[in-house]
Parts: structure tokens; C-alpha cells; sequence
């Protein structure tokens, strides 16, 4: 006889405190003890029970992975992208977790189509004259987690920056390969932060550095050859509520260093890289605006052209003085528009590229500098590559979406490298020239064993509570109908500005093939419908992206789209914070939740500045710690402070030990708590990566088992663990 596995029990240790006379008492805070060896021996526990209680999906579970491996063209590589002489690339080969990068030279003969069209390289095939910059098998080679932070070449293509982290904790070490003889310097950093750059030279390489929160504090400058206690303190932002960053202008000669948070920003320009110079300030974070700032050349004269929000929530395009100056003194370029948010800015030699965001989902424009800010400037290309206009769904709004966006361009290019995706698209790859618009397709990522034309997706409008249209992305097999019979899966995320935008996912036909339908709410507190709709999002308002998500389930098992008992909602990080919220709010609603890497615990880590990100956080959800109006409101969401006596659904939560980003005792007070409040007989579940960060496991096959894992819970929990008739052929 089985017996039935028991949940581990965690000690109750109340931890008591007070913020604007209020007392919140915390049971489990000593969880939080991550050093600890009772804390790990609890934690390891909890992924014991856990695998214990889920251990009859394993089956499923290597099916799915199989689906996915079987789908996916596992040695492949990137299409080339040109600079300085060289054409990039990543591949892939079977067997392996990790990309190799990798370059072969460039050729010019004065043909310019012909010395920017890529060389064809097959997968699989050894390249001629291919130098390996790095493998990142390798480099993992030893270590239970890899991630790399990125690589920046030398103009002069002889030395390489990179930044590799080996526990998930986002602290990389900071390393400079010789690529005449591939040989690492002796130059070795540890705990810097993303994305290293070489200065023009590439005799000096720039990092960042955080501070004892994780936010990004210095920039700092080293010469190669030297000791990094000797390292120059480029930049210092002081503020806590401000994130800093620094990256090259297009041309590549001077850096911009850019402080902000999520309302307003500062922007400083670097001259030249030059040591012998200091960064001036361009514009000045007392205007209080979002921005993008980049210097560009206009008869032979430095500019500024800004993309900013003064008295435009949805941004418009300046041109300014090189010094930068104030909103009054600069010329309008785009105007800004209630149906199009300007969302980001790139130029090249001849050309400035727009990220525009219109009905919805991502779209690219160009402006020739030709002429720009005099009355002969050009209207913006609107925008480049054809968007499929295939109607779908039961609405008259109901077009299939589709994300363009831009990738790439070398300064010199006179092609833009954009991607095309759907989320039945697999992403293509296309260079269109700036001049024309003309586009050439360069690749269709392969997909195997499937035909497309057996799924649908479309585009839905649910109507909240306070009337509002949330636009919905449907998905399913061709052969399930809005009927009232499927099992639905509502994914949701809702924060931060960030938008759900079509992407294609091998691993999502799994569910489809099972029949499910598979839907994404794009509620407020995103950016899908421009800037006003991340404003009805956030802080004071943030209870409508919970809401939103839960009227969007209804309308969908309304309209036919799931049948009432075979509902699964799930999201990750402030995604996870939205399913700790609806199970509280509407339980009844889902059979199952899965919360990743879940922010359920949002008061307590908020009202800690001490703690990763905190302060940061402030311009997402309001101060608690100043503001007792914004302490209550998230006291009266946060899913840990708001649990109650009712049949809560089957709940998952997965986490990692290293996760700076949400804190794995989130995750581990919580399914503490709900065990303890639930009246139903369903498990609460809780997986942990000891070795991971933010994103799991590291290596593309522990991804895909991660998403086999989610998969097959889901698909358990809404009683569709077989594949549907027809579904076998693919």
C-alpha cells in the first residue's frame, strides 16, 4: 500500500513589524535564512514532496520533452550580421546546451549588395576560415549553471570582453580574450554586472557594478594589464530609486550613460571614451522625462535627436542641440499619437529606426537624416515588412498579430536586420534596405514534424468589469471549436510596461496538440495599448491587472473558449505575483495555478530597502515605507497577506536558490501559509532550483524539461494529458 506523501512542515517563528501603525506578524520570516543549513534542508524537502506528489506525471513529462526535442532543429545557427570586417554568428549542435559564437571575415569589392548579403552557411557543415570567439560548452564545462552576460569585440577585432555567471545569481566574473592567439588576458574581474564593453581602443574595458541591493551603482573603467583595485570610478548614481546603464553611440565612438526608473531619466554623453575627459550631462533628470538620447550627424554638425514623453504619454521624436538643452528649445520630428506609441530609437549612418507600437503589437519605421528637422524632411516609412492581415476569432477587431521588430545594423549598413514572429510564425529574418524599404528573407527558423495550418490563432476583446476592452491572444488546434468542452490555459503577466507581444514557442504545441486552448490576457499594467495602459496598471491601480485576468477568464469560458472546472492560469515574477492574486480573489475560477519564480510576498520585500531591488520598486507600486495610503492598498493585494479560508485550486510554485530578482522565501512562506488556510484536498507544490537564478536551470535542454515540467501539471490538473485525433501526425 502507497502512502500518501506529506508536505514538510516548516517551524513558526513569529516575526513581528510595524509601519504606520500597523502590526503584520510573520510566521515563517526565518525562512529567509538562505545560509542555514535547517533552511536548505527544509527547501530541499519541499522539492522532495513535491517530485513525491507529481511523481505520475513524469510519463507526460518526457513526452513533452521529446515533442519539443523532436520539433526543434537542434544544430542550426544564426544568420551572420556584419561589423568591422567580420560577419557574426551563433550556432548550435546536437547534444549540446549552449551556443558557440563564432566569425568569419568579411570581403569588400565595392559591390554593396553584394559585400553586405551574408554568406550562406549551412548547419551542420564545417565553415571555411570560422574562428570560434566562444563556446559556451566549454566555458560550462565544470559548473553546475552557466549564463553568459555578454561579449563585446574590439573595433579592431583582435580582443574580446565577456561575462560569465556560474551560480544564477546574476554577479558575473568579467574575463578578455586574446583572439590573435585565443588566450585569456590575466585580467580577471569578479561580481560585475551585464554587458561589458572595450572602448574604441580595446585597450580599456567598461562594467558595471552594484551595490548591496543589486542595482546597478558605478561604471568603472579598466586598463587592461593593471589592477582592478586600481579600476577609475567612471559614473556613480547615488539615488537608490535609479538604475543605471551605459552603452555605446551608434557610431561606436562615444558612450552614453543613462539613469532612470520607470517615470523619468537622466542621460550623460562620454566624448570619445577619452580618459583625459569627463561625462557631461545632456539631459537633465529635474525635466522629469522618459527618454532616449542619441547623437547623430547633420551636415557635418553633432545632434541630439530625443525620444521622449514632455506632455506626450506616448512619446514623440525631437531634435536638439548637441548640448541638449530643455523641450522648449528643440523641433519636433514625429509628433506624438493616442494610436501609436513610440517605444525606441536606433540610427544608423543615414537613417534613424523607430520601435513604434500600433493596434497593439510591435512595428518598425525609419527616418531618413537626409533633410531631418528642415521643412524637406521625409515622412517616417510605416512601417517596413508586410504585416499578414488574416481576420480570425468571432470579433470585427479580431487580426491575427504579429510582431516586427528591429534586431540589428551595423552604422555603415544600408540594411536593417528585423524579425518577423507569430505566435503560430516561426521568426523569420530579413534584411530591408533603409533607402527603399526592399526586404529579402534570410531565414524561416525551422520547425520539424508539424504542419501550421492545423492550429489557429487570433485576436479577442474581453470587456472588464469597468468596461474597458483587455485584448486577448487565442490559441488551439483547428479542429477544437469555441464549443465549451476544451480545456483552457490563461497565461498573464501585467507589469513593469512589458508587453506580451506574438512569439512563436515549439513547446506550446504540446498543450495545443492535447486540446487546449491557450490564451494570453494582455491586461493593464503592461504596455500592449501605450502608455495609459500601464499607467491603469500600477501603484494605485494595480488591482485591475488582477481583475482584468479574471474577467478575461470569464469572458473567455463565457464566449466557449474552456469549459468551467478545466481552467489552468499561469505567469512567472511579477506575472507570479498576478496568480497568487486571482487564486486569492477568484479560486473558484481554476482548477490549477502555476506560479513562477512568484513576487507573492511584495509588502514585505518593498518595505526592505535593503533587500534586492526594493527601492527600485517604488516607482512600480508605490513607497510603502513613506506612503501609508500605497501601504495599505498592497496590503489588501499582497497574495501572502490575503489568504483565507477556502478551496483553493491545485497551486505549483517553482523557484530557484539564487534568484536575486524574487527572493525564493516568497514562494517558501507562501505555500506554508496556503497549506495551512486551504479547505480543499488539493496539494500545494513547490519546486526549487538549487543551482539556478531567475530563469531556472541553465542549457536549453534543463529549459525544456522546465517547460515539459510546467506543461505537464497543467495539463493534469485540466484532465487533457492525451493527444488529440490527428495530433499524433503532427
Amino acid at each position: 500500500m502507497t502512502s500518501t506523501p506529506q508536505p514538510p512542515v516548516a517551524p513558526q517563528r513569529p516575526v513581528s513589524s510595524t509601519h504606520h501603525c500597523d502590526t503584520r506578524t510573520d510566521p515563517w520570516e526565518w525562512l529567509r535564512e538562505k545560509e542555514s543549513e535547517e533552511v536548505l534542508a527544509h527547501l530541499r524537502a519541499e522539492d522532495a514532496y513535491a517530485k513525491a506528489v507529481t511523481q505520475d506525471q513524469e510519463p507526460l513529462r518526457q513526452a513533452i520533452f521529446d515533442e519539443i526535442k523532436a520539433r526543434t532543429v537542434e544544430t542550426d545557427l544564426s544568420v551572420p550580421a556584419r561589423e568591422r570586417g567580420w560577419w557574426y554568428y551563433a550556432r548550435t549542435e546536437e547534444g549540446s546546451q549552449y551556443a558557440i559564437h563564432a566569425r568569419v571575415a568579411a570581403t569588400d569589392t565595392g559591390d554593396e549588395e553584394a559585400d553586405w548579403t551574408p554568406p550562406v552557411l549551412t548547419p551542420g557543415v564545417p565553415v571555411p576560415g570560422e574562428q570560434i570567439l566562444l563556446d559556451g560548452n566549454v566555458e560550462a564545462q565544470g559548473h553546475p549553471f552557466f549564463s553568459l552576460g555578454g561579449l563585446d569585440v574590439s573595433h579592431d577585432g583582435t580582443r574580446l570582453a565577456y561575462a560569465v555567471d556560474y551560480s544564477g545569481d546574476e554577479r558575473f566574473t568579467l574575463r578578455v580574450r586574446d583572439l590573435t592567439t585565443g588566450e585569456d588576458l590575466p585580467d580577471l574581474i569578479e561580481g560585475t554586472f551585464y554587458d561589458p564593453q572595450l572602448t574604441p581602443e580595446g585597450d580599456r574595458v567598461i562594467y558595471t557594478v552594484v551595490d548591496d541591493a543589486w542595482r546597478p551603482e558605478k561604471l568603472m573603467v579598466h586598463v587592461l594589464g593593471t589592477d582592478p583595485a586600481t579600476d577609475t570610478v567612471l559614473f556613480t548614481e547615488t539615488d537608490p530609486g535609479m538604475w543605471l546603464g551605459g552603452y555605446s553611440s551608434p557610431d561606436g565612438k562615444d558612450l552614453l550613460i543613462n539613469v532612470g526608473n520607470s517615470e523619468y531619466g537622466e542621460t550623460w554623453i562620454w566624448p570619445g571614451m577619452d580618459p583625459d575627459v569627463a561625462p557631461v550631462m545632456i539631459v537633465d533628470r529635474e525635466l522629469r522625462l522618459l527618454h532616449q538620447a542619441l547623437p547623430v550627424i547633420l551636415d557635418g554638425e553633432r545632434r541630439l535627436v530625443i525620444l521622449h514623453d514632455h506632455e506626450a504619454p506616448n512619446g514623440l521624436l525631437s531634435l536638439a542641440p548637441a548640448a541638449g538643452g530643455v523641450p522648449s528649445e528643440w523641433t519636433t520630428l514625429i509628433p506624438t499619437s493616442n494610436e501609436v506609441k513610440l517605444g525606441g530609437l536606433e540610427a544608423t549612418s543615414t537613417h534613424l529606426v523607430l520601435s513604434v507600437r500600433e493596434d497593439t503589437t510591435p512595428r518598425v519605421w525609419t527616418l531618413p537624416l537626409d533633410g531631418l528637422g528642415t521643412p524637406a524632411q521625409a515622412a517616417p516609412s510605416t512601417p517596413l515588412l508586410e504585416v499578414p492581415a488574416v481576420a480570425g476569432g468571432t470579433q470585427a477587431r479580431a487580426v491575427v498579430p504579429v510582431t516586427i521588430a528591429f534586431r540589428s545594423a551595423a552604422f555603415e549598413s544600408p540594411y536593417l536586420r528585423l524579425t518577423r514572429v507569430g505566435d503560430l510564425l516561426p521568426a523569420e529574418v530579413h534584411d530591408v534596405r533603409a533607402s527603399d524599404g526592399a526586404a529579402r528573407l534570410l531565414k524561416t527558423t525551422p520547425v520539424r514534424g508539424i504542419s501550421l495550418d492545423d492550429y489557429a490563432v487570433h485576436r479577442e476583446w474581453a470587456t472588464a468589469q469597468d468596461g474597458t476592452q483587455i485584448p486577448l491572444t487565442v490559441m488551439h488546434r483547428r479542429d477544437v471549436a469555441a464549443d465549451g468542452t476544451a480545456p483552457l490555459v490563461v497565461y498573464g503577466y501585467g507589469s513593469y510596461e512589458a508587453s506580451m507581444d506574438p512569439v512563436f514557442s515549439v513547446a506550446r504545441l504540446s498543450l495545443l496538440d492535447r486540446g487546449v486552448v491557450y490564451a494570453v490576457a494582455h491586461v493593464r499594467g503592461g504596455g500592449e495599448r501605450g502608455r495609459d495602459w500601464y499607467l491603469q496598471g500600477k501603484k494605485l491601480t494595480k488591482l485591475n491587472t488582477f481583475t482584468d485576468f479574471i474577467d478575461s477568464t470569464r469572458w473567455l469560458l463565457e464566449h466557449g473558449w474552456g469549459q468551467p472546472g478545466r481552467v489552468a492560469a499561469m505567469g512567472g515574477s511579477a506575472g507570479g505575483l498576478l496568480m497568487g492574486a486571482v487564486a486569492n480573489m477568484a479560486p473558484e475560477l481554476y482548477a490549477a495555478v502555476l506560479a513562477q519564480v512568484p513576487f507573492v510576498d511584495p509588502l514585505t520585500s518593498i518595505l526592505d530597502p535593503e533587500l534586492p531591488l526594493s527601492a527600485m520598486e517604488w516607482e512600480e507600486w508605490g513607497n510603502p515605507i513613506e506612503d501609508p495610503q500605497v501601504y495599505a492598498y498592497m496590503k489588501a493585494y499582497s497574495p501572502y497577506e490575503n489568504l483565507r479560508a477556502v478551496d483553493y485550486p491545485l497551486i505549483a510554485a517553482r523557484t530557484s536558490l539564487n534568484d536575486t530578482r524574487v527572493l525564493y522565501v516568497e514562494p517558501a512562506k507562501w505555500v506554508q501559509a496556503l497549506r495551512q488556510v486551504s479547505t480543499s484536498e488539493h496539494p500545494v507544490v513547490m519546486t526549487i532550483e538549487m543551482d539556478g537564478g531567475h530563469g531556472g536551470a541553465s542549457g536549453r535542454y534543463e529549459g525544456w524539461k522546465d517547460r515539459a515540467w510546467d506543461q505537464a501539471f497543467v495539463l493534469s490538473a485540466v484532465n487533457a494529458r492525451s493527444l488529440v485525433p490527428g495530433a499524433e501526425k503532427g
